[in-house]
């Protein structure tokens, strides 16, 4: 399969002077796009241009002066860190579309545009009688962005239902269509975030992704907060809808809600250890929390490590660490991208100090 497509993060803009193109792309100038990225940073965007479509993607690259830019793509702006203006052209994926493309004995499949609210795609398939993607419920950003991020919840990835993606070269200006191997899902990676050989990360843009919700359907239900609902109620053979409300009040239990207190998420990956790791850290640290994995590795609570070392409501700035849950940071209300970048190391150098683990951050800093 050709090398192609991707966008490196996520966000948006807000509409200035737009000038209509000869091309029919209006390019907006000096966008505030503090509005459109969930931490609520600081930044200008010096042009942008709203992709509405996969045709709209194509006239950016026929575009004589846009087609040799460097661009930027962005969709909810829940996965960045923004620290300065953005001098690339910014693409804002805004493409909708919703349905299901095909029902097999052993699946459905489902199409979403890339600018489509990714837990919007999460809510629809439950209304169209489609489960699968329940644990997947409010991660916030868009469909787009659901691939390059790999985003996971509630021991459930992406990859785990993924069929494809349509892309545009920035390059060619064609269709490419990867599936899930050309994609090289890894734990939050993907090949949409790799610049080494074989990488796409800044070569195009996703214009529409496709879903398989396999058939029987079975409940994911061996995360620890699940198995908690599960005694809590007493339901120990729930719905899809059950599970898709249980995941939605955890996440809004232990997460702020970007609209009143900026933030990106979990803002460190949970990194994983060997078994030999994991043994020696646990002598030292009896409580820690930790998961094993298939392969016989160990995956750490990073938000655990983070409150060990004491940095729960800690703050540099107006980048503070959330006060319930210390994987996420938060602006509290003018902080900067450096603050929240000074917040982050020093978060790492304190973990690494104790456990001498080094803690991966999730968004992209720009």
């Amino acid at each position: 399969m050709q090398s192609s497509p991707i966008p490196p993060a996520d966000t948006a803009s807000a509409s200035t002077s737009p000038t209509p193109a000869a091309s029919g792309l209006n390019v907006e100038s000096d966008v505030n796009l503090k509005p459109y990225n969930s931490f609520g940073l600081p930044a200008v965007a010096r042009r942008l241009v709203r992709l509405r479509s996969e045709a709209d993607a194509r006239r950016v690259v026929d575009h004589p002066e846009l087609g040799r830019a460097p661009k930027f793509v962005l969709g909810g702006g829940s996965n960045l860190v923004l620290t300065r203006d953005v001098e690339p052209v910014v693409l804002k994926v805004e493409i909708p579309g919703l349905r299901v493309l095909e029902e097999r004995a052993d699946c459905w499949i489902l199409e979403a545009g890339a600018g489509v609210v990714w837990h919007e795609l999460v809510a629809w398939s439950l209304a169209q009688g489609v489960p699968g993607l329940e644990n997947l419920a409010l991660i916030p950003g868009t469909v787009g962005a659901a691939p390059v991020q790999n985003i996971g919840a509630y021991g459930l990835e992406l990859k785990d239902r993924f069929d494809s993606l349509d892309a545009i070269d920035f390059t060619t200006g064609r269709r490419v269509t990867l599936d899930a191997t050309a994609c090289r899902f890894g734990y939050r990676d993907s090949v949409f975030k790799q610049s080494g050989f074989g990488g796409l990360a800044g070569k195009g843009v996703i214009t529409a992704v496709r879903l398989r919700c396999p058939k029987p359907w079975q409940p994911q239900l061996g995360y620890l907060d699940l198995q908690r609902k599960m005694a809590e109620t007493g339901l120990t053979a729930p719905d899809a809808r059950q599970v898709f409300d249980w995941v939605c009040e955890i996440r809004r239990a232990k997460l702020p809600d970007p609209a009143r207190i900026g933030n990106a998420g979990s803002f460190f990956k949970n990194p994983v250890v060997s078994a030999e790791q994991c043994r020696d850290i646990i002598a030292r640290d009896p409580h820690i929390v930790h998961y094993p994995m298939p392969d016989g590795s160990f995956k750490l609570a990073a938000g655990w490590l983070i409150d060990a070392c004491g940095w729960k409501g800690k703050s540099v700035g107006d980048a503070a660490v959330y006060d319930k849950q210390a994987l996420v940071l938060v602006n509290r209300g003018a902080a900067r991208g450096a603050e929240v970048v000074t917040l982050a190391r020093a978060i790492q150098e304190s973990v690494y100090g104790r456990f001498g683990i080094r803690l991966e951050p999730e968004p992209v800093v720009v």
